[in-house]
């Protein structure tokens, strides 16, 4: 028998989410004891359209041979350093200032690009389904690229590029490359922005959406469900036909959103 592939392992790892998530609580998406991540999406305009930055994580570890975009774990640093200077405003928690730190520090350890934490611009906020043996609380932010040479952490990434979202989106459909449920929602997000400037606009118009994620069984297979879908909470009911849900039967995923 061949050994599993990251793809294989990637959508065990999910279905394995259904059987050992449990119902939300409302305090489930700020608990403190959760750990916390920053990822930072790094967009420069091209000729065919805007493109983004995404490294391939090696064959081990955490997303093992998924392909992201650089970031990583906040560090007990970036909370002692999260100071006034780099908050939009004042209403500004300490998590997210303590977020934009790691994803600057993290985006220059693994790519040597430097971004300027203050500059960054929060994108979204995701929160595993609860009940998991681990969990990540990770936040997600845009930035211009900041220009300069790459230079890639060996013991952390194999390869980077420079890719059209919606591409990615397609070798993924293929089942060419891995991604994971957070990165592969963002880049759909992201595909149909004509320029950089609209990349970035999407997030400041639209603010920080938060993904508080369920995990449940379909008639086909996993899916994953975020607020605003019918079945996102059986004892608060909603409207029938709403719904915010990934469907990860099979492939190419389907991302369902009615607004």
């Amino acid at each position: 028998m061949s050994e599993p592939t990251p793809a294989d392992r990637a959508l065990r790892a999910l279905a394995d989410a259904v059987g050992e998530s449990r119902p939300r609580r409302p305090e489930d998406g700020e608990d403190p004891d959760v750990p916390v991540a920053a990822t930072v999406v790094i967009v420069r305009e091209a000729a065919s359209g805007p493109e983004v930055l995404m490294i391939e994580r090696p064959d081990r570890g955490s997303f093992a041979g998924a392909w992201v975009f650089p970031g990583g774990k906040l560090e007990p640093a970036d909370r002692a350093a999260a100071d006034d200077d780099i908050r939009v405003d004042r209403t500004e928690s300490d998590e997210l200032a303590a977020a934009r730190r790691a994803g600057t520090r993290e985006t220059a350890e693994e790519t040597g690009l430097r971004t300027d934490a203050a500059a960054l611009v929060a994108l979204s906020c995701w929160d595993p389904p609860p009940g998991l043996p681990l969990r990540i609380r990770t936040w997600f932010f845009l930035a211009r690229d900041p220009g300069g040479d790459m230079t890639l952490a060996p013991d952390e990434v194999i390869a980077a590029a420079w890719v059209r979202p919606a591409e990615m989106l397609a070798r993924h459909g293929r089942g060419e490359i891995t991604l994971y449920p957070p990165t592969w929602v963002t880049l759909h997000d992201l595909a149909n922005q004509r320029d950089a400037d609209a990349l970035l606009g999407l997030a400041r118009i639209g603010g920080i959406r938060r993904f508080e994620t369920v995990a449940r069984r379909g008639a086909e297979g996993p899916m994953l469900l975020w607020q605003g879908d019918a079945a996102y909470d059986e004892r608060a009911p909603a409207d029938p036909a709403s719904r915010h849900r990934l469907e990860l039967a099979a492939l190419p995923w389907i991302y369902t959103r009615t607004d």
